[in-house]
């Protein structure tokens, strides 16, 4: 019986280092931000596989969802309601574009890269609405940028 206690234990202890190695990120969706108006704070989240990324309404009538287009093969798209928090844990390595659904034309848009950009290209090809192909394009630029200074 001893053994049986002693090696749960050992179990739930790994278990839970495995998980405390898991990373969450806080991203807010705000009116007003360092970057303007209408923005994700921060737009630009570089995560591992395994780790969250946590939506938080810190300002009224925004959500956030993927950008179809921009979602790496087998990566899972999600669509969160107006004022909701929204907390997705990414396993799936690739770049996922989101945006506000009401501020999309507006650029209200972000990007999370996990692990390695492995589908960037496409996410690079596709079309968007308004001030979202600028921000979209500001945010592949600091991307590169990121790549380059880790050289």
């Amino acid at each position: 019986m001893r053994k049986v206690i002693v090696l749960g234990a050992l179990v739930a202890a790994l278990g839970f280092a495995g998980a405390a190695n898991a990373a969450e990120v806080e991203v807010k969706m705000l009116n007003k931000g360092t970057e303007g108006v209408m923005v994700f704070e921060p737009a630009l989240v570089k995560i591992n596989p395994g780790d969250t990324v946590k939506f938080v309404a810190s300002d009224k009538g925004h959500n956030v969802e993927t950008v179809d287009a921009m979602v790496p093969e087998g990566g899972q798209k999600f669509v969160g309601k107006i004022n909701e928090e929204v907390a997705i844990t990414f396993d799936k390595p690739g770049v996922y574009g989101y945006k506000c659904k009401p501020h999309y034309g507006m650029g209200m848009v972000g990007m999370i890269v996990v692990g390695e950009p492995t589908n960037a290209d496409q996410a690079k090809a596709a079309t968007h609405p308004g001030k979202a192909k600028q921000a979209f394009a500001n945010l592949f630029d600091k991307l590169a940028a990121t790549k380059t200074a880790a050289k």
